[in-house]
């Protein structure tokens, strides 16, 4: 019976206990005690599933951003030494011992693959994570004002059907080729109109709920814009940003991957400039290794934020919270 109580969050006493009837408090009515973050939490976790891929998520930050920390990497420190060069993970291991240095093989420099791949993981997963960081931010924002602001609307509506029909690889490129390549010149150019696309579809959110009746409520009351995005509309679409956003990282990690796969991208050893690296080393005997190690940890990386983030998109939902 108690574990019957325990779901309201309230004791036996406080449920069974003699109300005055001339009292107000007869009239209080007796539910559940809810939080948003702890319902959150709470759906997130009651898939197993969710257990490992946090897991994995937790390995893949502790390697790219402790990892490098906590060893010295020069990946010309053997460039002059041919027995250590392209070595296959067996080789390696046979002739350096096993450790976390070669149980990936060896570069076309005689560097350590696996941590070649980390340290370069953290340029193209924090590039993700800057890019991500500010266009939600002002896609939100514009977005927010987009769809509750006809006359604003009106005006967007015009700059992104223009700008909607350039494709995006193909702007970044060209703004890559003016600005060159470098890390906060590939902020600025996937950042230049990308934020676009997130506020248009939160105005197309927006104008789902603005009309509903607890905001024309408010509007009638004289309640200021800005409190109502901030207080009825944008706490309704936690779930959808986050749902989005976990979908926006990953996309910016296979924008870097890409670029600097046709040789538009960093000049720095992203992850993106070792798989461009290593292209020869994908259809030479033997060396094969040194080009897909990158690629699966690219993937798996790319996979493992989208399903997170999917996975607590779904769980920020107050639907699933029943």
């Amino acid at each position: 019976m108690n574990n019957e109580f325990e779901k309201y969050g309230l004791s036996e006493e406080e449920l069974f206990a003699r109300v005055d009837s001339r009292s107000a408090s007869s009239e209080k009515i007796t539910a559940p005690r809810y939080s948003y973050w702890k319902s959150v939490f709470r759906v997130f976790f009651r898939k197993k599933i969710n257990y490992f891929i946090l897991g994995l998520l937790a390995v893949v930050l502790l390697l790219t951003y402790v990892y490098p920390l906590c060893v010295s990497y020069d990946p010309f420190a053997n460039i002059t030494d041919a027995s250590m060069k392209h070595l296959s993970p067996g080789k390696a291991i046979a002739k350096l011992g096993f450790s976390l240095h070669s149980m990936l093989g060896t570069g076309g420099q005689g560097q350590s693959t696996f941590d070649a791949i980390w340290f370069g993981s953290r340029i193209s997963i924090t590039l993700a994570l800057v890019c991500g960081a500010i266009n939600m931010t002002i896609g939100v924002a514009v977005g927010c004002l987009w769809g509750f602001v006809k006359k604003i609307d009106i005006f967007m509506i015009e700059v992104y059907n223009i700008i909607a029909n350039v494709p995006v690889i193909l702007l970044v490129s060209v703004m890559i080729m003016i600005l060159g390549a470098s890390f906060w010149s590939l902020v600025f150019a996937m950042c230049l109109t990308s934020w676009l696309f997130i506020a248009f579809f939160i105005r197309t959110q927006v104008i789902i709920i603005r009309d509903r009746e607890y905001n024309l409520a408010s509007r009638c009351l004289g309640t200021p814009v800005s409190r109502i995005l901030t207080r009825n509309v944008l706490p309704f679409m936690t779930s959808v940003i986050v749902t989005y956003l976990a979908a926006e990282i990953p996309s910016y990690i296979s924008y870097e991957v890409y670029l600097s796969y046709i040789g538009m991208g960093l000049t720095e050893d992203s992850l993106g400039k070792i798989i461009q690296n290593a292209q020869t080393a994908m259809v030479t005997p033997g060396w094969e290794f040194e080009f897909w190690a990158p690629v699966a940890v690219s993937a798996i990386i790319t996979v493992v934020l989208f399903v997170a983030g999917q996975n607590i998109g779904d769980a920020a939902d107050p639907r699933t919270h029943m």
